[in-house]
């Protein structure tokens, strides 16, 4: 990420707007108040059915390049969904397709919402969180070319499942006056998995760069106080070496260092590229090689003592079961939208739990504010995480979409989002501006 401001001046609050619209607007605007627990807990759900969906297709731009191995970044094409229950309640999602990782496009996505019979998900009622989840795994996208040379995973459509997630579990939030944090909680998923926590710490990321440009990230990474760092190494013409000893010599041996090499390595590499990093105190790395060699992780981990996490080779349950099986890492990072949503998230924290693995909570570059609060609503549930990535809205984005400034502040803190639902306020008017294409579903 490219550090342009220092946006944690700006205090981050939750704005429920109390006293200024009846519950029944509150729920079709996404202003409910959940800030209460004790109201919260006595509020008996609405049974429930989908009345209208609603597919966006909106471009953010990202207020610099990003660039990693893998690829250099300057705009998202955001997928963005809006659900309507039958009391009226609004809930909004989000997904961003990613080629190289999921093997979508937005091309491949207006494929399968255009293919798709959404219809039957009007069908069921819903009256409890359990309902979402059993509406949810019973629904299929439809079968659709993926775009010419990529060859669909499991995970194929994951930024369809993940926009349609969220957008439902938003608007169930409101109309049952709960938080999604506190609707995933009561799943069965989530059994031995939550520790609600009213804040969190994010990591901070230093981004390929070379020369003074590496100073430069060093101290921004020091001055922000982070207390976690993901280094993006493996980028062409960048001296690795060099990159983590300046960083390691700013920001000091207290601050935790990563790798995120984004598969550039080959198999054959990894070890003696992490011999020459290790002086460095590295505490992970992550994808080190392309998936088609994933397998091979099983070999090169006993010849390393850095722990191996996997997140392009991470993006279903199929995709877990694999790694368990064949021992090719120590931890999962798991990303919202790559992963199909919160549901799956949790499902994936269990199997590591179970195999005695550690999770990282990621996220895609450029998410909005409706990503950043999912992951936010996810970070302050479940316990547990190695690292946790997301947030960085003022960074990033040149539009966050919310009204609510959810960036990181300080020392990479960031509060629990009281609000129902995602508890954030979505700006329906500046969605339908942006908004290059769209699509009515039900």
């Amino acid at each position: 990420m490219t550090w342009t401001r220092w946006p944690w001046r700006a205090t981050i609050r939750e704005c429920t707007l109390r006293g200024h619209l009846s519950q029944s607007e509150a729920r079709r605007t996404g202003h409910s108040d959940c800030s209460k627990p004790q109201k919260t807990t006595q509020v008996v759900p609405a049974k429930l059915k989908i009345t209208r969906l609603e597919a966006f297709q909106v471009p953010i731009p990202l207020k610099s390049p990003v660039q990693h191995a893998s690829f250099t970044r300057t705009h998202n094409d955001t997928l963005i969904v809006r659900c309507e229950l039958s009391d009226g309640s609004v809930g909004w999602g989000e997904g961003l397709p990613r080629t190289y990782v999921t093997g979508e496009s937005i091309e491949s996505v207006w494929r399968h919402l255009e293919a798709t019979d959404f219809q039957p998900l009007c069908g069921p009622v819903l009256g409890a969180p359990a309902d979402v989840v059993r509406l949810l795994d019973d629904f299929q996208l439809a079968e659709v070319a993926a775009d010419e040379g990529v060859t669909p995973r499991e995970c194929f459509g994951n930024a369809v499942r993940c926009g349609l997630e969220l957008s439902l579990l938003d608007a169930t939030g409101h109309s049952w006056q709960s938080s999604v944090g506190e609707l995933i909680a009561r799943l069965p998923q989530a059994e031995g998995l939550t520790q609600r926590r009213s804040h969190v710490r994010y990591s901070g990321v230093a981004t390929a760069s070379t020369g003074l440009r590496q100073w430069r990230t060093a101290m921004k990474m020091r001055l922000y106080g982070f207390h976690q760092v993901k280094v993006k190494v493996g980028t062409d013409g960048v001296d690795d070496v060099q990159f983590c000893r300046r960083l390691r010599r700013v920001v000091g041996a207290g601050v935790d260092l990563r790798l995120d090499v984004n598969e550039a390595w080959s198999p054959d590499d990894v070890v003696e590229r992490l011999r020459l990093l290790s002086c460095f105190q590295i505490t992970s790395v992550e994808q080190p090689v392309c998936h088609q060699h994933v397998d091979r992780l099983a070999e090169i981990r006993p010849q390393t003592s850095v722990p191996i996490m996997l997140d392009e080779s991470l993006c279903s349950l199929e995709d877990a079961r694999r790694a368990i099986l064949v021992g090719s890492c120590d931890l999962f990072n798991l990303r919202v939208s790559k992963c199909g949503g919160l549901i799956t998230c949790l499902r994936l924290a269990a199997l590591a739990r179970q195999h005695q693995l550690g999770i990282q909570l990621g996220c895609q570059v450029g998410e909005t504010g409706i990503l950043s609060a999912a992951g936010r609503q996810f970070a302050c549930t479940v316990g547990n995480l190695r690292y946790l990535e997301g947030s960085y809205d003022g960074f990033l984005v040149k539009e966050r979409l919310t009204r609510q400034n959810l960036t990181i502040q300080y020392g990479g803190r960031a509060p629990q989002l009281t609000g129902c639902g995602l508890g954030v306020t979505v700006d329906e008017r500046r969605v339908r501006q942006l908004a290059e294409s769209r699509l009515r579903l039900i």
